[in-house]
């Protein structure tokens, strides 16, 4: 589940673009219970205390916590934990449950390994499922794992052995739907401690290499390098989660995108479906999640709700200003300078000239980290003309400055590429 986007009709100009269904999902089938033990071991990193304290937030708060920016009209559960000291350097509504998108995926994955020990041995055909699911969050993947395993029975397991205090299972109504799980901040840090602090290492090391490897674009088309991966430089592992209607995705070159991919993702969400209890299942939800810095240093967690009709650019650009803003320990920030876009369907070219091939598009009205700028090709949308273009160090490549929200030509703050 994923997915968000704000745009503008032109330099300057607030628009927002027409919304298709692009609903990410989680339905399946089938009620097996599993009833087995997990083996547990520690990790190479040594923990101020056991990840699976439970009760609490399993860790304290640094006295020195600030303030945590929170964008207009967005709902915000953040728990930021630094393995290092045993601390929480940031925390908000940490115990609020969100419904889970695509963060549930870490649960399906670890209810997988469940009974499979000592050996942890994966067949290569769960090995085919299981890898995309991780870094690409494939849907698909996800729908197998929560029928064959027995859907909410999944949830279940695993809130008893991770000793879970917010995670549910879907509500009523919607046992099918694996993104409508319920899942708080603190939650999903005691997950990654787990996964970090007491799963056996093969597991371990499965898990936490392929969200090393997570990809820009998403199975379905969509760009999930938001909030964790644009905030901060590696190392990092992330898992993300998108659920609401948002236009279709634009990730990747024009000719490795499929018209396929929304219509994958239709028909995973319920229709009209609204708040169930505490869980709301209607407003957009965007969720970056991971570790941050050496040794998997610090765990992040920024869940996210915002206001019906959000596109994803504009839930991109809130929850990467929002995940800016946080103490993350062990952290570096990119080098550069964030800017504002307009339009839709921008490219990110190879290089600075229309004549060369587009590497991928941009969410529409996202927020984008510019290094340096250079002069190439000119581009023109009446009445502006430019011919300055700037580079996209995220992307490895070049859009032109004539889709940057600044009003010269040439960005007076970002120096001229030197290559």
């Amino acid at each position: 589940m994923r997915h968000f986007s704000s745009l503008r009709s032109g330099p300057g100009a607030a628009g927002r673009s027409g919304p298709k269904a692009a609903r990410r999902a989680l339905f399946s089938a089938g009620a097996l219970l599993l009833c087995l033990a997990t083996a547990a071991t520690t990790a190479s990193a040594a923990p101020a205390a056991p990840g699976g304290t439970a009760g609490g937030s399993g860790g304290t708060v640094s006295a020195k916590t600030a303030q945590i920016e929170v964008p207009a009209g967005v709902t915000a559960g953040v728990a930021v934990y630094d393995r290092q000291t045993g601390a929480f350097t940031d925390q908000l509504n940490a115990s609020m449950q969100f419904r889970s998108a695509s963060i549930v995926k870490l649960l399906l994955v670890l209810d997988f390994f469940r009974d499979r020990g000592p050996n942890y041995t994966i067949p290569a055909a769960d090995r085919a499922l299981l890898e995309p699911m991780l870094r690409s969050s494939n849907d698909d993947a996800a729908s197998h794992y929560w029928g064959v395993n027995g859907g909410p029975a999944i949830v279940v397991r695993m809130k008893e052995d991770l000793m879970l205090s917010d995670t549910a299972v879907p509500p009523a109504g919607y046992e099918g739907y694996w993104g409508y799980t319920a899942i708080s901040a603190r939650d999903t840090v005691k997950i990654y401690r787990y996964i970090l602090e007491q799963a056996a290492a093969p597991v371990r090391e499965f898990i936490m290499s392929n969200l090393r490897q997570s990809t820009r674009c998403a199975s379905d088309s969509f760009d999930q390098h938001f909030g964790i991966p644009g905030a901060f430089e590696g190392p990092w592992a992330v898992k993300q989660g998108w659920s609401g209607e948002y236009e279709d995705g634009t990730c990747g070159p024009d000719s490795a995108r499929t018209a396929a991919s929304a219509s994958k993702s239709a028909g995973r969400e319920a229709e009209g479906a609204e708040a169930a209890d505490a869980v709301n299942l209607s407003r957009p939800a965007l969720h970056t999640t991971g570790t941050v810095g050496p040794d998997d240093r610090t765990i992040v967690a920024v869940l996210t709700l915002h206001p019906l009709g959000t596109t994803y650019g504009r839930a991109y650009t809130d929850i990467g200003r929002l995940t800016r803003g946080l103490d993350v320990p062990g952290a570096t920030r990119p080098a550069g300078k964030w800017y504002g876009t307009w339009g839709e369907r921008v490219a990110v070219r190879e290089a600075a000239t229309t004549a060369s091939g587009s590497k991928s598009r941009l969410p529409a009205g996202a927020e984008v980290l510019i290094s340096c700028q250079k002069q190439g090709g000119t581009v023109s949308v009446p009445p502006y003309t430019n011919n300055w273009w700037a580079y996209l160090p995220q992307y490895g490549g070049y859009m032109s400055n004539i889709y940057v929200s600044a009003p010269d030509n040439k960005l007076p703050d970002v120096p001229v590429c030197t290559s």
